[in-house]
């Protein structure tokens, strides 16, 4: 018989959803140019604290929020592939930890180019000033790119969920949150220490501070 275990702690669930409203806005925004791009912008500093937030989070968080409990070796993706795996994943299954992976590497990889791009009318990253203007206008391009590559990641991923959603019937978005997922096995983890909570929102508001100051 299964029962709802409690998955997702709260940090993991704000960041996640914080995060789809800021892709979001940072599309509108780029679309929409203009004084648009000075809060493009700063969406940018704000994902960046983000970023590094999950990404401490990810070493001394919550279990399911640890890479170290859903990230596994490629024979491990493989199997899963296949059909071989049969284990429960009440984390990331090794096929969406990839996504998750590929997700924050692209976030990342975004969020620095943008530190060195201009629109070539008024507005520049904190950091052009550091690259020549040939230069800045070249990694403005990557950084368009990358936003495409993540846009077409983001589709698959947000595919994947689907196809669990309704044809496994496994709820994933209302375990995104309300943080429980349906299992027949009692889960009992080790809680993260607030001293761990405390320096991964110190580290990744931080970060938001230091590039608000240099705007």
């Amino acid at each position: 018989m299964k029962q709802e275990v409690a998955v997702w702690d709260i940090w993991v669930r704000l960041f996640h959803w914080t995060l789809v409203g800021l892709i979001g806005f940072s599309w509108l925004s780029s679309e929409l140019g203009g004084n648009w791009m000075i809060w493009h912008t700063q969406a940018g500093f704000i994902t960046a604290g983000l970023i590094v937030f999950r990404i401490v989070w990810g070493v001394a968080g919550s279990w399911s929020a640890r890479f170290s409990n859903f990230v596994k070796p490629p024979r491990q993706v493989i199997a899963y592939v296949k059909g071989a795996d049969k284990k429960e994943h009440l984390s990331h299954n090794p096929l969406g930890a990839l996504s998750v992976v590929a997700i924050l590497l692209l976030i990342a990889l975004q969020v620095m180019t943008g530190l060195f791009a201009n629109d070539d009318i008024f507005i520049e990253g904190p950091f052009a000033h550091l690259v020549s203007y040939e230069r800045s206008l070249d990694i403005t391009e990557v950084h368009e790119t990358l936003f495409n590559l993540l846009i077409a990641v983001l589709a698959l991923h947000i595919a994947a969920v689907l196809f669990h959603q309704v044809i496994r019937k496994e709820p994933l978005i209302q375990s995104m949150l309300h943080g429980r997922k349906p299992s027949p096995n009692k889960v009992t983890a080790k809680k993260p220490t607030t001293a761990a909570l405390i320096i991964a929102l110190a580290s990744g508001a931080s970060v938001s501070l230091w590039l608000f100051s240099l705007s």
